[in-house]
C-alpha cells in the first residue's frame, strides 16, 4: 500500500514536539505510526519545534523526507530557579525539593538451608 499520495490541499496536522528533550527510537516509532495513520485518512503531518537530536534521528532513520519539520514559535523562557541549579529549557523547576530517601528495613534477615550453595 502506498501512502505517499499526499497533496498540498490535504488537511494538515501540526504536531508540536518541542517538549521532547531527549528523543529516542521509541519517539521516532510513534511519530512514524502517527504519520502512517494520518496518511490513511489523507491528512498531512508536519512537526514543529523539533530539537536537533530529533532531527538527526529522523534523518538517520530515513524519515526526514516523510515527516517534514517546520520552525515553530520561539521557546518560552525557563522559570526562575535557585542560583546554581541546572535548568533545562521549557521544563518547570520545583526549588527546595529533595530526592526521596529509603527507609532501612530493620529486623529483616534472609533465611536459607545450611546445605544450600551460596550464589
Amino acid at each position: 500500500m502506498n501512502t505517499n499520495r499526499e497533496t498540498p490541499s490535504d488537511p494538515l496536522l501540526t504536531c508540536d514536539v518541542g517538549a521532547l528533550t531527549t528523543p529516542d527510537l521509541a519517539v521516532v516509532d510513534a511519530l512514524a505510526r502517527l504519520r502512517r495513520a494520518a496518511a490513511r485518512y489523507g491528512v498531512r503531518v508536519v512537526l514543529t519545534n523539533a530539537s536537533g537530536p530529533l532531527r538527526e534521528l529522523l534523518a538517520f532513520t530515513g524519515l526526514a523526507g516523510v515527516l517534514p519539520v517546520e520552525p515553530g514559535p520561539p521557546v518560552r523562557p525557563a522559570l526562575p530557579t535557585q542560583p546554581g541549579l541546572p535548568v533545562e529549557p521549557g521544563l518547570p523547576v520545583q526549588p527546595g525539593r529533595e530526592a526521596e530517601e529509603r527507609e532501612e528495613h530493620v529486623g529483616v534477615e534472609e533465611v536459607g538451608e545450611p546445605d544450600d550453595p551460596a550464589l
